[in-house]
């Protein structure tokens, strides 16, 4: 009998905890925040508080269940095993729509990133060779795609850590402001620290929780790291201080040097914050730093989809080629047919390159929120089926159970409910759901559900 084909357990600690922090900090930061701040004004530092707490329930959630049954595609395979296979087959396939489309973006920006450099050259050329070459060192080994992703991680974290020891020398000290210090008086002195009110805040909700998409990639990489328990366990804790402390503190710093309504308006303020302290060639070390954030998060993009089209094509809710692992240890097929998907973007940036932005954020935060939703109910399930004994045995267990699960989850549906009320994002309310009305369609079509029974069976 022919050996069970299985993924390479090649990922370090090191490379995880860098993966999910690449995953989470690409355009959010460096393009989503300033239209964020737009709309909240300097109340959106409360914004991404709230969005980080709602974040910190789910990750713990998902901890808890990936560090008792490590599998790759893991919350697709929680949903399956705790809510049933066809939300299984939703959760993985929906996420694989959720990356292709958020990859869709950052190839986009990578385009965009160019011009700087190569201004004659077309957007959409830049936007295939980000393609080709993410693609490529996916399909190497999963140990190349951790050390990619762990320095173009480290390019992007080292950034922003000394963006915002340089803007604290500006608040403080006066570095680059002839020895006055700044201060923080702009955070409330242009309108009050609320200036749009509470309708403000509320409208930059669905870019905030845009902006931590990818967080929970930590589940999705369960199958191909060396001792799961200890290393999961310690990415969910630290991952999430460290987002909020770039995107809370970034922020923080960015909105006390300068008047909120200003930011944006005048170029990028992390270029803006080195000039001023004598950096010539900031904005091309800021765009090649921003370049690394859209290229990591399109490699984390292009990972997070093979394995989830690996795992569906595993249980049998997807072709069964997907299933075939290469020479090097990676899902091989999976990743050429997500990089094909991929190749939308490169048309649509072509035709509508205007729209893209903000539709892909909304796609993408409705598709995120179903699979923060997913894994809450997941785990709500998940702790109900343990024994007294088993419940006291878990390694990893979430905090305020089940009550925090339950205030995410009505957080969660808040921010579909704002989705709904404002015009620009509403588009997510129409593709989203459709989406999964047609998988659902193709699930009873395809006959997934009865050799769902037949897998259930058998096992």
């Amino acid at each position: 009998m022919k050996p069970k084909e299985e993924l390479h357990r090649g990922l370090e600690e090191r490379h995880i905890t860098l993966m999910s922090l690449g995953a989470a900090i690409g355009v959010g930061l460096f393009l989503g925040s300033a239209s964020a701040i737009k709309m909240a004004g300097p109340a959106i530092l409360f914004a991404y508080a709230l969005g980080g707490a709602v974040m910190f329930m789910i990750m713990r959630a998902l901890g808890e269940m990936a560090v008792h049954q490590p599998v790759a595609g893991s919350f697709s395979r929680y949903a399956r095993n705790y809510l049933g296979p066809l939300a299984g087959y939703l959760t993985g396939w929906n996420y694989w729509f959720l990356w292709i489309v958020t990859c869709m973006a950052e190839i986009t920006a990578v385009g965009i990133y160019m011009k700087m450099w190569y201004p004659d050259v077309a957007t959409w050329i830049w936007a295939l060779a980000a393609l080709v070459i993410m693609a490529s060192v996916n399909l190497i080994a999963i140990k190349a795609y951790g050390e990619f992703e762990f320095w173009f991680a480290l390019i992007k974290i080292v950034a922003i850590v000394l963006m915002i020891i340089v803007g604290f020398g500006m608040i403080i000290f006066g570095f680059g402001n002839g020895g006055v210090a700044t201060g923080i008086s702009n955070l409330w002195e242009n309108g009050g620290f609320a200036p749009n009110g509470i309708k403000g805040v509320l409208m930059s909700m669905q870019m905030v929780m845009f902006a931590y998409l990818g967080i929970e990639m930590i589940g999705v990489t369960a199958g191909e790291v060396k001792n799961p328990g200890k290393a999961i366990s310690k990415a969910v804790n630290t991952v999430f201080w460290r987002i909020l402390l770039f995107y809370v503190g970034a922020l923080f710093v960015i909105m006390s040097i300068y008047p909120w309504d200003q930011i944006g308006t005048q170029g990028s303020p992390f270029v803006l914050t080195f000039e001023k302290i004598g950096v010539g060639q900031a904005a091309g070390i800021i765009n090649f730093v921003v370049l690394t954030a859209a290229l990591s998060s399109c490699n984390s993009g292009i990972f997070s989809t093979g394995r989830m089209l690996f795992n569906l094509a595993e249980q049998k809710q997807a072709p069964s080629k997907l299933k075939k692992i290469g020479r090097t240890g990676v899902p091989s097929v999976a990743i050429l047919v997500s990089a094909a998907a991929l190749l939308i973007g490169v048309v649509l940036n072509y035709l509508v390159p205007e729209k893209v932005f903000i539709w892909v954020t909304s796609i993408s935060t409705f598709g995120a929120i179903w699979t923060w939703g997913i894994i809450l109910l997941s785990q709500l399930k998940f702790r109900r089926n343990l024994s007294e004994e088993e419940k006291k045995d878990l390694k990893f267990k979430a905090p305020f159970w089940p009550y925090g699960s339950y205030i995410a989850l009505a957080i969660l549906i808040f921010v579909i409910g704002l989705m709904a009320y404002f015009p620009d994002t509403r588009i997510a309310l129409i593709v989203g759901p459709c989406w999964l009305v047609l998988l659902t369609v193709i699930y009873y079509a395809k006959g997934f559900h009865k050799t769902s029974e037949d897998h259930k069976k058998a096992a």
